[in-house]
């Protein structure tokens, strides 16, 4: 197995649709693979998919090795770009040492785990038996992962392929929760000579709810709350919609406002705030626009009090790092990712949010934070998708043997360290106690983003060590 041929498999993976929940492509990707290369395959019913390699003449006593991956992708585009994920290919360029889809995500995270797991059942070199897991709707609330059954799978080793920084081993992660408040609201009708104001907030690099929680990256729809919270008593309310993924920090953000006169009092706010704004955020933001332009149309506005509730919720909820570990440096411990607001039937706005800590009581009172918040501004809230953490066994055979052969293979000492974010490892161990887990993979950045790319010197190093893990262990 060698890097070119994942990174050809992962070019044809990138012509499956597979969003979250719409895994049907994919899964008769794999199945079909199967049957290609005579290999014993079985599905579940969530979708998720086994396939196994036999151990080779010689290498039947050597104990099961499990490899996973999860076989969805979020689905991003930036807001000018036309792409239907259901259909369309993703559209990717080799630039300067990387693969980057400039206008969706790029689909690596997990894809090029997946790609890496074919290229693994179908080489010839001998190994043990290799049971290649590919789970579905991870991104959208561990789905796959929550539905396994007890002996879907064998081994008691397990070597996740779902990490996004190569040279770091990962030993643990972070579980989460959804929280959702649903707000309903009153109408009113606009009066003769209304002028109608689009005002939006975009360009920012958003990024994943977890890993870059704590890059200091804008959050749009708080951007946009921020300065709708500071313009109160100036305008009425009539739309608002920004961010998407729960996953992910929100990019983009707009609402559309009712003004009296010129509005050019409020066009001015905007002006002061926009500069201020792209000031505080000059380091992390350079791309981000603010941008008011007149729009036409017919439009209700959102009763006065029901607006400043609102917008009072979405200034004051909780967005961003909430603890530091004290037990790991430089990792992030509980954190809450204000995601998306939406106007979503008849007079009600949506808001959605993930919380995630390494330690579960931490994570249940950050989601009881956003909780409280939301249901001061009268919302009705549910929490959603509860998973566990993984915590970190340092004594672990995989982590020594992965450790063990990186050295070998490049001379250097790997990072060993826990992740925040979500992997399905946690869950794993509530099904399978007895199994014995590590996560890495190549270099990607920019994922759940427009933008996202994948590191193809990383990936070559990526592929010798699981290449060299999978064929020598015992």
């Amino acid at each position: 197995m060698d890097s070119n041929r994942v990174l050809d498999i992962f070019k044809e993976i990138t012509r499956v649709p597979r969003e979250s929940g719409h895994e049907e492509l994919i899964i008769a990707y794999l199945q079909n693979f199967a049957a290609v290369h005579s290999l014993e395959c079985r599905t579940d019913e969530a979708g998720n998919v086994v396939i196994v390699k036999p151990a080779s003449p010689g290498k039947e006593n050597v104990p099961v090795l499990v490899l996973q991956s999860h076989s969805d992708m979020v689905c991003e585009k930036r807001s000018d770009v036309e792409h239907d994920f259901s259909k369309d290919p993703i559209r990717y360029e080799i630039r300067d040492g990387w693969m980057v889809a400039p206008d969706t995500t790029l689909g690596a995270d997990c894809g090029i785990g997946v790609a890496a797991e074919l290229a693994i059942l179908e080489s010839d070199s001998p190994t043990g038996r290799i049971e290649c897991l590919f789970t579905v709707s991870e991104e959208t609330g561990l789905d796959g992962a929550k539905s396994l059954k007890p002996g879907f799978i064998t081994g008691k080793t397990l070597i996740n392929l779902d990490s996004e920084d190569e040279g770091e081993l990962f030993v643990g992660c972070a579980g989460g929760v959804d929280t959702t408040g649903v707000f309903h609201y009153g109408t009113t009708g606009l009066p003769e000579g209304t002028k109608l104001l689009s005002f939006s907030i975009g360009g920012c690099i958003g990024g994943h709810s977890g890993d870059d929680i704590d890059k200091g990256r804008a959050n749009a729809v708080q951007l946009l709350a921020r300065f709708l919270y500071s313009a109160l008593g100036n305008y009425a309310l009539c739309t608002i919609d920004g961010g998407n993924k729960r996953n992910a920090i929100a990019r983009e953000a707009s609402c559309v406002l009712a003004v009296r006169g010129d509005g050019k009092t409020l066009m001015d706010l905007f002006s002061r705030f926009s500069s201020d704004v792209r000031s505080e955020y000059a380091a992390t933001e350079p791309e981000m626009s603010c941008e008011c332009r007149e729009v036409t149309g017919e439009y209700a506005a959102m009763s006065d009090a029901d607006a400043q509730r609102l917008v009072s919720m979405l200034v004051a909820a909780p967005h961003g790092v909430l603890a530091m570990s004290r037990e790991i440096d430089g990792l992030v411990e509980t954190s809450s990712n204000l995601a998306a607001v939406k106007m979503t039937g008849d007079r009600t706005v949506t808001v959605t949010s993930n919380q995630r800590s390494s330690v579960v009581s931490a994570c249940r009172a950050a989601g009881e934070k956003m909780q409280a918040c939301m249901e001061l501004a009268g919302a009705d809230v549910t929490h959603e998708n509860e998973y566990p953490g993984w915590q970190p066994d340092l004594k672990s055979h995989i982590l020594q043997v992965t450790r063990d052969t990186y050295r070998e293979l490049f001379g250097t000492e790997p990072v060993v360290r826990a992740i925040h974010a979500g992997l399905e490892c946690g869950l794993f161990l509530d099904i399978y106690p007895d199994l014995d887990m590590i996560s890495f993979g190549p270099t990607l950045r920019g994922v759940h983003a427009p933008g996202e790319r994948l590191d193809l010197a990383s990936l070559d190093r990526f592929v010798k060590l699981l290449d060299r893990i999978v064929s020598e262990f015992e």
